[in-house]
């Protein structure tokens, strides 16, 4: 899993648990990410599990970024 700041973190699929990603501590863009949650504006770091998933900025979904020559997906 990777993300970038402003990228939308949903947690098992449950869109009532849905967080903005204010920070990406590691270069890579793995986790843990600080996140922003929409529902209480409370701010954690948060390692999010494989039932999780990122939806980028730009509103596409992870798998249609472009991966790099790096193995990164941007």
């Amino acid at each position: 899993m990777k993300a970038a700041r402003g990228d939308r973190l949903i947690i098992d699929g449950d869109t009532s648990r849905v967080g903005e990603v204010i920070a990406v501590p590691r270069r890579d863009g793995s986790p843990p990410y600080v996140v922003r949650w929409t529902r209480s504006g409370h701010i954690a770091l948060v390692s999010p599990d494989a039932y999780s998933s990122i939806i980028p900025t730009g509103g596409e979904q992870p798998d249609d970024r472009q991966q790099q020559p790096d193995g990164n997906r941007r």
